[in-house]
């Protein structure tokens, strides 16, 4: 689907989320660029984590919202391929999953990791195949953060097969996330306690894995990555 398109027709009915009606104006303005993966080389692969999605096939769409409130995010991923001088790898699934504005993720809880029980929903996840330019976009909400990490996102890209290629997590620039942490919808939850130098994930890899973030609180962010993986 064309970005254009996707703003258009995806951004409708999400209720409470900020910035709903100007997001697709926001990449134009405040923007904070963050490192691309430098030459041709893969995403350094890391960690699927402690909650990984459990249905991934049964989560293929571009609104990963559900019922979450919290600053609007297109999150926009172009997926390429190292075995073919980086260009633009088509038909493969990329999966990303992250947390709320409070920390919790869907699919996990009532454990000492997480006491909110959220077993029972899917929010905050979900599956993509990518186009012909490799690129795959949802429409989400700005993560939130839990203690002992640095706000991230989740990625995973696999075949149709389900052979994966890559796990990786997407960082983000920490002049944007004390903005948005700052905010009426995130601020009883206070900033994050971990920062992206003293993460245990991004502390050897935080330019490789750092998205370009463009946008405001109040009309919504853009969030962009190209991941490298050996397809």
């Amino acid at each position: 689907m064309k970005r254009k398109d996707f703003l258009r027709t995806g951004i409708f009915g999400l209720g409470s989320v900020v910035g709903l009606t100007t997001l697709a104006t926001a990449c134009k303005k405040d923007e904070i660029t963050g490192g691309e993966t430098a030459g041709c080389e893969e995403t350094p692969p890391e960690t699927e984590g402690p909650f990984p999605i459990k249905t991934p096939s049964q989560l293929v769409k571009e609104n990963i919202v559900s019922d979450r409130a919290g600053v609007a995010m297109l999150l926009e991923i172009t997926v390429q391929n190292v075995n073919d001088d980086c260009n633009p790898l088509e038909g493969v699934y990329v999966d990303v999953w992250h947390c709320d504005k409070d920390g919790n993720y869907s699919q996990y809880g009532g454990t000492q990791m997480q006491q909110t029980d959220y077993t029972n929903y899917n929010f905050l996840r979900g599956r993509q195949l990518t186009d012909g330019n490799g690129k795959v976009s949802f429409i989400s909400v700005f993560p939130g953060w839990y203690s002992g990490r640095a706000p991230h996102i989740h990625v995973e890209v696999l075949t149709t097969s389900e052979k994966s290629l890559l796990v990786t997590q997407i960082a983000f620039p920490e002049a944007v996330t004390k903005v948005v942490y700052a905010s009426a919808l995130y601020a009883s939850h206070g900033q994050a306690d971990t920062s992206n130098i003293r993460d245990n994930i991004f502390s050897d890899s935080l330019d490789e894995e750092m998205a370009t973030v463009t946008g405001n609180v109040s009309d919504g962010y853009t969030v962009s990555k190209i991941i490298m993986v050996k397809g």
